[in-house]
């Protein structure tokens, strides 16, 4: 009976961490208002699926694009509170060869584990050499850690599976105002915010044409209070300085026609437009 139990802690002690690379986001559903993402128009071509799991719990999850090496969105519940931010950026190794673990982890530590270079780990995701020496633009979170509660949900954002090359003044000035002031404005009286965070692939690359710069960061929320539904979003052009509200219906309008592939959802019909 020790055995078994011994065995019993190992296993939970290898389970802590995860990140998990899976065919749908059946297993992280939570995130979704009524379990339902948005539709596949914003699919890319060579999509990952990734429920983001840090020390033993799930906390957002990310529809990855492996070929321009950026996400198309994350999805989380608005859950704000206290927490340190990462000193240490992770990547997916599971990205890199499906038999790893699903521990997120450094480049350093995969490094050695394995015996694998940099470029190995880049191949279908962004790494850390990829936004060194950048010209305006930094790393944008599309899940915030603002928005978490807590160190461990904290850290689980700083993944570059999350991160887009975002123009800095940008991030810095009007989206870090929605981020903080005006969210926290709009989800007085929710009960529980799902919020959807996404970009716009656009025509620039940066590190030798490796991770693509969106045209458009925009953000979507569906709100439930003790009275019923409301919703709020906001777009942004990836090349100055400002913030446009708008409603669900027209986020969801004009993302239609940046993507060009059909008409977008990004919540189900509870959530209103």
């Amino acid at each position: 009976m020790l055995w078994l139990l011994l065995l019993q802690v190992f296993a939970s002690c290898l389970w802590l961490g995860h990140s998990e690379v899976v065919t749908s986001f059946a297993s992280c559903s939570q995130f979704f208002h009524a379990g339902t993402p948005p539709n596949n128009v914003l699919e890319p071509q060579n999509p990952a699926w990734i429920c983001q799991r840090y020390s033993n719990a799930y906390h957002f999850a990310t529809l990855y694009n492996k070929d321009k090496r950026i996400p198309a969105y994350s999805a989380y519940i608005y859950q704000p509170g206290p927490g340190a931010r990462s000193k240490s950026w992770f990547v997916e190794p599971q990205l890199i060869n499906p038999t790893y673990p699903k521990n997120m982890d450094t480049e350093y530590s995969l490094q050695k584990k394995y015996k694998i270079t940099p470029q190995q780990i880049g191949q279908s995701q962004a790494i850390n050499q990829d936004y060194n020496n950048l010209k305006d633009l930094n790393r944008g979170h599309l899940s915030p850690s603002c928005h978490r509660n807590g160190n461990n949900s904290k850290w689980s954002t700083f993944t570059l599976t999350n991160i887009v090359p975002q123009n800095s003044t940008l991030n810095q000035g009007t989206w870090n105002d929605y981020e903080t002031t005006t969210m926290a404005l709009q989800t007085q009286g929710c009960n529980i915010t799902y919020v959807i965070v996404g970009a716009v692939p656009g025509n620039t690359y940066i590190s030798s044409r490796r991770v693509n710069v969106p045209s458009h960061i925009w953000s979507a929320a569906c709100c439930q209070t003790n009275t019923g539904m409301k919703t709020w979003a906001v777009i942004a052009e990836n090349n100055r300085d400002q913030v446009q509200n708008l409603t669900l219906a027209e986020l969801e309008t004009s993302l239609t026609q940046l993507y060009g592939k059909g008409k977008v959802s990004l919540f189900d019909s509870a959530c209103p437009r």
